[in-house]
């Protein structure tokens, strides 16, 4: 049985990299491929809702898929751990499942692993994240969740030093990593964590350079999971054994 697939904000670049994938998965196929303007209605009778449409229509498609008892996949950028708050309780009473997948990169997920496992040991943390000039959002979902798990690694230690914290050009503050955002052309996507003690740093860098190959791998991934998750999912880590030990 072939998997119907609703495919939302399938006509931009991330959208049309999705496309491209599900088509060549066995089992699943693209029946419905909507704009971040379309009547949400035309997801019904699909199985899989695929989000890649803007941060402002996101919750929209997230709360139109679940009302349907619909799974969905969201791939559009600007979820933070509040905002994924607001629809963990429609999801958990409609018995369906929400994946959240902030960076379908294999290089970019496990960057910001290793991050987050070195952070305890280093008591300042901050990023530096680059994005073309066409990204409507900032700080990147990337960003956000990197911060996030570097929070959640240090619950023992404590927030990270972040001197000066109220002057706007030290950042935004998540989880109190500083984030620093660029948006400029002749980028893709590169994120730069950095950790500094005393007497050394750390640096993790993940750059992105072909958008299309580098998140195939995730994409191939992330859609059957998603067809299958039950409740709400966040991060490609789930699906892979990153190899690192608490």
């Amino acid at each position: 049985m072939t998997t119907q697939v609703a495919l939302v904000g399938g006509t931009g670049k991330l959208g049309t990299i999705i496309g491209a994938v599900i088509d060549e998965l066995e089992g699943f196929e693209v029946s419905r491929v909507l704009t971040s303007s379309s009547d949400l209605s035309e997801l019904d009778g699909t199985d899989l809702v695929v989000d890649a449409s803007t941060p402002q229509v996101s919750i929209e498609v997230v709360r139109a898929a679940v009302e349907r008892g619909i799974n969905v996949l969201v791939a559009t950028s600007g979820w933070s751990s509040e905002r994924i708050a607001l629809v963990r309780p429609l999801v958990e009473a409609a018995g369906t499942g929400a994946v959240f997948i902030p960076n379908f990169s294999l290089g970019s997920v496990l960057g910001s692993a290793l991050a987050a496992a070195a952070a305890p040991f280093f008591g300042s943390a901050e990023i530096i994240e680059a994005h073309r000039e066409t990204k409507i959002d900032s700080p990147s979902g990337t960003a956000v969740r990197t911060a996030e798990l570097i929070a959640a690694a240090r619950t023992e230690q404590g927030p990270v030093s972040a001197p000066h914290a109220d002057q706007r050009a030290r950042g935004q503050q998540v989880g109190s990593v500083p984030i620093h955002s660029l948006r400029r052309p002749g980028v893709v996507a590169k994120q730069e964590v950095i950790l500094s003690g005393p007497g050394e740093s750390l640096t993790f860098t993940h750059d992105t350079v072909d958008s299309a190959l580098a998140y195939a791998p995730g994409i191939r991934l992330a859609v059957p999971f998603a067809a299958g998750a039950s409740g709400v999912i966040v991060g490609l880590e789930h699906m892979i054994d990153i190899g690192i030990r608490s």
